[in-house]
């Protein structure tokens, strides 16, 4: 038996490759129960996303997934090969669009491309990246498309983010 631990994460500023491409696995099929959850959850009551009568009569016959779940869910399923514990935080996004509409029953599967990155000037350890997430339904269509900038780690963080959190104090150090 080893005593090895391997801890999941995401890759490092200097781990991660311009122009290489992560294809993220597994898929998300969204449902009814996820669409009207986080529609109603984000308070947005646009009809689109609720009325399957009056969504019947729009141009596509039926209701469409909310497409902030569709940008959400597209992240997402890039954390834990990206980003799980290595990024500082969002910067933003530069670019967003939704060629084609989601729908319940649909499967998102998603990739991502590093576009740039580049170490702080400002923050030691830490660099800027540039990510391209695509999103495909199950028939490889493209739906969802955004570029985001991050806030990384370099693997310099690594030896403090592997410091094992602090466990409770035994009753000598508490004066019990």
């Amino acid at each position: 038996m080893s005593d090895k631990v391997i801890a999941q994460r995401g890759l490092w500023l200097n781990e991660m490759e311009v122009g290489a491409t992560y294809k993220h696995a597994p898929g998300r099929t969204v449902t009814e129960a996820d669409n009207t959850l986080f529609t109603a959850v984000t308070m947005n009551t646009q009809a689109l996303h609720l009325d399957a009568a009056w969504s019947a009569t729009e141009p596509f016959g039926e209701r469409l997934v909310n497409s902030m779940f569709t940008l959400a869910t597209l992240i997402g399923l890039s954390v834990s090969q990206l980003t799980q514990g290595t990024t500082v935080g969002n910067l933003g996004f530069s670019e967003v669009s939704f060629p084609a509409p989601m729908f319940h029953g649909d499967t998102l599967y998603a990739e991502t491309t590093i576009l740039d990155k580049r170490n702080s000037k400002s923050r030691p350890g830490q660099g800027i990246v540039t990510f391209e997430h695509r999103g495909y339904n199950q028939d490889g269509k493209l739906v969802a498309k955004a570029v985001r900038q991050a806030m990384m780690f370099d693997s310099s963080h690594e030896s403090a983010a592997a410091k094992p959190a602090a466990g409770p104090a035994d009753e000598t150090d508490t004066g019990k």
